[in-house]
């Protein structure tokens, strides 16, 4: 298969790519760097991206920017950041990829563990992640020619709680996440919201 991973540099994205490029022909796309670029948070980016990159099986996306911050004191742009980038931005690789993609292909967009076990500060990122799961859950009954949707559900990643100098414990390698992804672009089924943690 051709598979497009949109985040490829990121710490879930690379693990990704690299588990799909044993078997698959892997495109690697980033905001800046990778075979194509792509900026999500603007419709453009992504139809330019799609022309450029072509006919596909199957688009991973695991980027999207939001920001973490008490209720109190995120702003409107704040809000607005994880709405365009994480939110919008993946929605906007599925109506524009439906025009690319081959029959029978497959999307894989990224939520997080924050939709269903929010924490003080995760008001933004936890209302993100739940629009994310109900648009999947909504997508998969009208996608056309067979083509799947899923969404992947992430815990804190080990290797990202490492980097912000938190204790990574409770954390769950990459290598495993990228697990999950392989599951939904492997699959039959549409629809689902994927708990990583299903797969450590």
């Amino acid at each position: 298969m051709r598979i497009i991973v949109v985040g490829a540099t990121g710490t879930i994205g690379k693990a990704v790519a690299r588990l799909l490029s044993t078997e698959h022909e892997v495109v690697r796309v980033a905001f800046r760097s990778g075979d194509f670029r792509v900026d999500m948070s603007q419709k453009e980016s992504i139809e330019s991206m799609f022309r450029e990159a072509g006919e596909f099986d199957a688009l991973v996306c695991a980027a999207g920017v939001a920001r973490f911050g008490s209720l109190a004191e995120l702003t409107d742009d704040d809000f607005q950041t994880g709405l365009t980038g994480k939110l919008m931005g993946q929605v906007n690789l599925v109506r524009v990829g439906m025009h690319y993609i081959r029959d029978h292909g497959s999307f894989t967009l990224t939520s997080g563990v924050l939709s269903h076990q929010p924490m003080p500060g995760s008001s933004s990122i936890s209302m993100i992640n739940a629009g994310l799961e109900g648009f999947v859950r909504a997508a998969a009954l009208e996608l056309p020619r067979g083509i799947r949707i899923n969404v992947v559900s992430p815990p804190w990643v080990k290797e990202t709680l490492e980097a912000l100098d938190m204790d990574s414990s409770a954390g769950m390698p990459a290598q495993d996440v990228a697990q999950a992804y392989w599951a939904s672009i492997h699959g039959a089924r549409s629809g689902l919201v994927i708990n990583a943690r299903d797969f450590t």
